[in-house]
């Protein structure tokens, strides 16, 4: 019933709202380190790791389902395809923030004058950054406006093993999925018990967050595998709804400030509040887009085009942020709290806006336009 989904209506709108947490998250993490006034503290404010979790339950759905419906119809899996369609979505924004952020900026503040040091340099990152492991920069040498690309090399090394796991693997990828999940539990619980007490292990298991991938793949496996409508599902009546809809409402706005018993003692829990979360994200990524009665419907032009620029948006902020931060701090200090903070935002989201839009537009549409051609090849 569900196996020739070709589109997944209402997924590019989560996918802005997801980049648009991420890109307050770090503009209030930034605006702090300035000394500007800030919103920091306030749970809707510091989303911005919730929010990559779920573009990887995200991911996991979709390209599980992809991976899905090409075994299904070809019997089998093209490993060569899966990989030069990947890289021609997401390497060349990915390497160009790299060569804008280490070679680019560097020369251009020293042009300027501007004095500015940077954590690191091309030849001391390069490696990092190349075998997708951009996390590593920061974890060494410090914070910096390419602090987002961790999050693609995760992927990226995630997409390295998925697609042959798929075509080797013929009938047991749910157990798979579900091993990833045990593995990553394990792990988890090592770390958070000091049974493995070492810092850079410890970042590298919070940080490669397979189990939310292979989350998204369960919930790809069972809509693919679904004989019957998902709108008969009991847990998408609407009491349903209400109850967990709402909890994530309640997890995104007010977390840092509820001071409950249960509450608290859920949420310190080393792996449980993870689970939940990208259950909750599944729960809601299938309710978008394939329920009929859904509560939240997203199934407007303006948010799609939005999402459909998300990659950018996600890409772009930190360098946005960076430059207002640079060349209006002096302003904004002087500015009243509130109008400061309005002319910060307006300014940081159509700048990021605009740039996504002309990048999507004129760069990497032609890398996808290469993409659509060896799509068609395989038909």
């Amino acid at each position: 019933m569900y196996k020739s989904i070709s589109y997944f209506s209402g997924l590019n709108a989560l996918r802005f709202f997801a980049a648009s947490l991420v890109v307050v998250h770090h503009a209030e993490t930034i605006r702090i380190k300035n000394g500007l006034t800030h919103l920091k503290g306030m749970s809707f404010f510091e989303n911005g790791g919730t929010a990559v979790t779920f573009f990887f339950v995200l991911s996991g759905f979709l390209i599980t389902y992809l991976l899905l419906k090409e075994k299904t119809i070809t019997h089998a899996v093209s490993i060569k395809h899966f990989y030069i369609k990947r890289m021609l979505r997401i390497w060349p924004l990915y390497f160009l923030l790299f060569i804008i952020g280490t070679l680019i900026m560097p020369v251009l503040f020293n042009v300027l004058h501007i004095n500015y040091v940077f954590p690191y340099t091309f030849l001391q990152s390069w490696y990092l950054f190349v075998f997708f492991l951009p996390g590593l920069a920061t974890f060494y040498y410090g914070t910096y406006i390419l602090d987002p690309l961790w999050s693609i090399g995760v992927e990226e090394l995630f997409y390295l093993i998925w697609a042959p796991l798929f075509k080797f693997i013929k009938r047991k990828i749910l157990l798979v999925l579900f091993g990833i999940i045990a593995l990553k539990v394990v792990l988890l619980l090592l770390v958070s018990f000091e049974i493995i007490n070492n810092s850079l292990f410890a970042y590298l298991i919070s940080t490669f967050q397979f189990e939310a991938m292979a989350m998204g793949g369960l919930g790809a496996y069972f809509i693919f595998y679904r004989k019957k409508s998902l709108n008969n599902l009991f847990i998408y009546k609407i009491p349903f709804q209400i109850l967990f809809y709402g909890f994530l409402a309640v997890y995104l706005l007010f977390r840092n400030h509820i001071d409950f018993l249960c509450w608290n003692f859920f949420f310190q829990l080393p792996v449980v509040p993870q689970l939940l979360l990208d259950s909750l994200f599944i729960y809601l990524i299938i309710g978008v887009s394939l329920i009929d009665r859904n509560m939240l419907k997203f199934k407007n032009k303006y948010l799609s085009y939005l999402g459909e620029i998300s990659y950018g948006i996600y890409m772009y902020h930190m360098l946005v942020i960076f430059s207002l931060i640079l060349f209006m701090k002096d302003f904004l200090l002087k500015t009243n709290i509130l109008l400061g903070g309005a002319l910060f935002y307006i300014l940081l989201f159509s700048g990021v806006i605009v740039i996504s839009a002309i990048s999507k537009t004129w760069y990497e549409n032609k890398f996808l336009a290469l993409k659509e051609k060896l799509n068609d090849k395989k038909k």
